[in-house]
């Protein structure tokens, strides 16, 4: 998932406490650096536990795996290691991390009543056996209750 130019997500959230793969085909991807790019990140408004992480270069940019603490947001934003650094021009690449949702869901007694299991056939011949039975009433009954049936008779002689 893109969120911004550039910056690439494995997910379409930022959740707390699970683990992201960042991609970044920015400016240091761009001019072809051939050596070390760094993510300097933090969380939240402070930039609380801030860490620095090398980066692998890839066909695909620039990745990292960061795993994600709870926290309101991601701060990050880049450097090689020559001390040039991409940071969305003085503003810093920042996302919003989504609390893990621990909603229950409330059923009422009706609602119970319907999620109770269907009771299920004994067994699956069982009901072959019944089908067929049927069939052969529907099909046969009319035929012999009209006298229009008639028994296929082989001659063997």
């Amino acid at each position: 998932m893109e969120l911004t130019k550039n910056i690439f997500f494995n997910t379409d959230k930022l959740i707390e406490n699970s683990p992201i793969k960042l991609s970044y085909t920015g400016n240091l991807f761009k001019e072809d650096y051939d050596g070390k790019v760094f993510i300097h990140y933090g969380f939240g408004l402070n930039w609380d536990n801030v860490s620095e992480l090398e980066m692998k270069k890839t066909d695909l940019g620039y990745q990292a795996e960061i795993d994600l603490p709870e926290s309101e947001s991601l701060n990050f934003c880049f450097r090689n290691s020559e001390n040039v650094w991409d940071n969305n021009n003085g503003e810093n690449y920042i996302f919003p991390i989504e609390k893990v949702c621990t909603d229950l869901i409330a059923l009422d007694n009706d609602d119970l009543a319907l999620s109770k299991p269907k009771r299920l056939r004994r067994t699956y011949m069982w009901s072959k056996k019944v089908r067929l039975a049927v069939y052969k009433l529907i099909k046969y009954v009319p035929k012999i209750l009209s006298g229009n049936y008639k028994r296929k008779v082989t001659n063997e002689e």
